[in-house]
């Protein structure tokens, strides 16, 4: 057995932590540049602590967006880079601090749409602080940006951008409205499931994974129905961080392979995608893995994710699949037709797909057929 494990320098979590973030970026530079999202007012308190020039993101990260936030960060003198938001914000900070120091366009060093470039100059400092549960992008090596010219999301990757720390506050997630509670924790949801089954799967991510899938499964609804349910915030907090330091080093599967193609051609939140495609694509790999792989150790994988979604030690994978198709029913999880996704479309969709870099990770190659009907199934 071989494998690699690779995160953030330093990891900080629990309540109250954010509030050691002032004397952190004092470690690392003296001119900092801190990343804010769509809502800013939500950490207002905690960005005036550190005294910084700020860079605002409206939506998800694009290569237009890196461009400028470099360009600002290099003008402005900036040594350290601070994101304080949901993933989208992490992901720009992240991509940020790799463009001021290696220079040339974003798009040059995607993967899949660009030319692969490496990043081979260490980025600015850079602290993730997460605000919501549920993309893990604190604790992994990659940003994902949209290419409005390609039509799909691809990635910016290298260890060299793993965080220098990341500091994750339960309590910065409390005002999360039920929404946004409902599609960042069916993707830290997604983020467990995925790698738990993946061909690259070892066993110290088995061991994450699995605690953090109890996790979601005793606080997701918990959370969903009372935002100021500070035990069940707390295990989400704790179960995002756990999905992002497992897809960072055992990769993601079929769902996560939709989400990069369908997030970059309709403006829909990464989660929501996640969490309208997790069950039907844990039934075309669990009816796959029956048919033409039955001896597969993915196949008892997704029986024992049943067993800790539902409690039941008689669950069946079929059962666990059905645990989330409800808890995504109560969580009112729209259907990809409310994102303008069409019949139409799904050929084209299941085609990228195919080549998206989330996809070679899972537990077996699906077929054209098979892939239009997973996200048929979402539409």
């Amino acid at each position: 057995m071989r494998f690699e494990f690779a995160t953030a320098t330093r990891i900080i979590f629990g309540e109250g932590t954010a509030a050691t973030l002032p004397d952190l970026a004092r470690s690392f530079g003296t001119r900092r540049l801190v990343v804010t999202g769509a809502s800013p007012e939500r950490t207002e308190s905690l960005v005036a602590t550190l005294s910084a020039d700020t860079f605002r993101v409206a939506g998800e990260p694009t290569a237009e967006s890196i461009r400028e936030g470099a360009r600002f960060a290099k003008d402005a003198g900036c040594d350290v880079v601070i994101s304080i938001g949901g993933g989208s914000v992490i992901d720009t900070g992240k991509a940020i601090a790799a463009i001021a120091t290696n220079g040339g366009e974003p798009l040059e060093f995607l993967e899949i749409v660009g030319k692969g470039r490496a990043i081979t100059v260490p980025p600015l400092p850079f602290i993730a602080v997460p605000t919501t549960a549920g993309t893990g992008s604190e604790v992994t090596r990659n940003a994902v940006l949209g290419s409005t010219e390609y039509g799909v999301k691809a990635s910016l990757r290298s260890p060299l951008m793993l965080p220098r720390v990341a500091v994750v506050d339960p309590e910065l997630t409390y005002g999360l409205p039920p929404e946004v509670t409902a599609f960042t924790g069916l993707d830290a949801l997604t983020q467990l499931i995925e790698p738990y089954v993946s061909i690259r799967a070892n066993p110290l991510v088995d061991a994450i994974c699995v605690d953090g899938i109890q996790r979601v499964a005793g606080a997701l609804r918990r959370a969903y129905h009372n935002g100021a349910d500070r035990d069940a915030r707390h295990d989400m907090a704790l179960a995002s961080l756990f999905g992002g330091l497992a897809l960072a080093n055992s990769g993601l599967g079929v769902v996560h392979g939709f989400a990069a193609p369908l997030g970059g051609q309709w403006k829909a939140p990464h989660g929501a995608l996640c969490a309208a495609l997790l069950p039907h694509g844990m039934a075309a790999n669990v009816a796959g893995l029956r048919a033409r792989a039955p001896q597969h150790p993915a196949l008892e994988r997704y029986s024992a994710i049943a067993r800790l979604l539902t409690g039941r030690s008689d669950a069946s994978a079929e059962d666990g699949i059905e645990w989330v198709r409800a808890l995504s029913e109560e969580l009112s999880i729209p259907a990809l037709r409310a994102w303008g996704v069409t019949d139409a479309d799904l050929p084209g969709v299941a085609e990228k797909a195919a080549k998206a870099s989330s996809m070679q990770a899972n537990p077996l190659p699906l077929t054209q057929e098979e892939l239009i009907a997973v996200v048929g199934a979402a539409l």
